[in-house]
C-alpha cells in the first residue's frame, strides 16, 4: 500500500468515525448527553494533614437535591472523584455528575457544568482528517502547500480568538487591581513522591496549602502553587492574600506576578499568530 492509499485510508476511517460521533449527538445518546449535571453545595471541608498528599484534593463534603428522588443527598470526595478540588470553602457551589441511571458512580467539577452534547471527540476525529488531507496536499503538490493548509485555516482561528484574549486578559488586571487583601496563613505543605518504573528516577511534587477568612467571613482553604518562595519549607508561614470577593477561588500572593504573567501570556499567543500568518504566506509565495 502506497502513501496515498495509506492516507486516504486514514481519512476514510476518521471521517466515519466523526460521522458516527455527530450522528450519536444528533440522537442524544453521547455519554455527555447521558449525563446528569447537578450543583452540589460544599457542607464542610476537613483541613489537610501537613506531609500528606494532595491526591483527591481537599477532602470535602457535599450535599445536594436528587431530581429523581427531590431528597437531598450528602456525599463525599475520598477516592477517583473527578476533578481535583483545589479550592474549598463551605456553602461553594461546585458540580456533581453522574451517569443516567447510576447516581453512586458521582464525579465532582470545580464549578457547575453547563449540559454537552459530546462534540468533542467527533471534533478531533475531523480534525485527523483535516492533518490528513493537508499531508495528501503536500505530497502530491509539493510542501508548501503543507505551510498554507497548517498555517493558513490556524492562523484564521488565532487572529480570531486574539481580541477575545486581549479583553480578558484586561479584565483579568482589572480585577487583580480590585482585590481584597487579608492575611493568611500556610496549614499544611503536601508531597507526593513518584518513582518512574522505567528508569527509577524520583520526582516529588511540593503543594502548600493558605488558608484564609474573607472580609465577609468565609473561612477559604486552597492548594497554593504559585508565587510562594521556598514551598517546601512554608509550613506555619503567614502568607498576604489578594482575593476576588466574588469568587474568592481567583486568589493569588503577587498581583505583580499575576499581571505580568497575564501580559506574557498575551504577547506569545500575539506572537503565534504573526508566526502563523507569516507561515500561510511563505506557502503562497512559494506556490506562486
Amino acid at each position: 500500500m502506497g502513501w496515498d492509499e495509506f492516507l486516504l485510508l486514514r481519512c476514510a476511517v476518521w471521517g466515519v468515525a466523526a460521522l458516527v460521533g455527530y450522528g450519536m449527538s444528533l440522537a442524544g445518546v453521547t455519554k455527555a448527553q447521558r449525563t446528569v449535571r447537578l450543583t452540589g453545595r460544599i457542607e464542610r471541608v476537613r483541613e489537610p494533614r501537613h506531609g500528606g498528599s494532595r491526591t483527591g484534593g481537599i477532602s470535602v463534603v457535599v450535599s445536594y437535591r436528587d431530581p429523581a428522588s427531590g431528597q437531598e443527598v450528602t456525599v463525599t470526595n475520598d477516592g477517583e472523584r473527578g476533578e481535583m478540588i483545589t479550592c474549598a470553602w463551605e456553602g461553594r457551589e461546585i458540580g456533581v455528575n453522574h451517569p443516567r441511571g447510576r447516581p453512586h458512580a458521582y464525579r465532582f467539577s470545580n464549578t457547575p457544568q453547563q449540559p454537552s452534547r459530546g462534540l468533542g471527540w467527533p471534533g478531533f476525529a475531523l480534525f485527523l482528517v483535516y492533518v490528513g488531507l493537508v499531508v495528501l496536499a503536500a505530497v502530491h503538490w509539493g510542501w508548501p502547500w503543507a505551510l498554507i493548509g497548517l498555517g493558513g485555516p490556524w492562523a484564521i482561528i488565532a487572529a480570531v480568538h486574539l481580541p477575545g484574549e486581549i479583553r480578558a486578559k484586561n479584565r483579568r488586571i482589572e480585577r487583580l487591581a480590585a482585590m481584597d487583601t487579608v492575611q493568611g496563613q500556610v496549614v499544611a505543605v503536601l508531597r507526593d513522591v513518584r518513582v518512574d518504573q522505567d528508569d527509577g528516577y524520583t520526582s516529588t511534587t511540593i503543594t502548600p496549602v493558605v488558608s484564609f477568612t474573607t472580609h465577609e467571613g468565609t473561612a477559604v482553604t486552597a492548594h497554593c502553587t504559585a508565587n510562594l518562595p521556598d514551598p517546601a519549607g512554608a509550613y506555619g508561614r503567614d502568607v498576604t492574600v489578594h482575593y476576588t470577593a466574588a469568587d474568592p477561588a481567583e486568589f493569588t500572593l503577587d498581583r505583580a506576578a499575576e499581571r505580568r504573567l497575564r501580559e506574557r501570556d498575551t504577547m506569545v499567543n500575539a506572537l503565534v499568530t504573526v508566526v502563523l500568518v507569516a507561515t500561510a504566506v511563505a506557502g503562497v509565495v512559494m506556490v506562486l
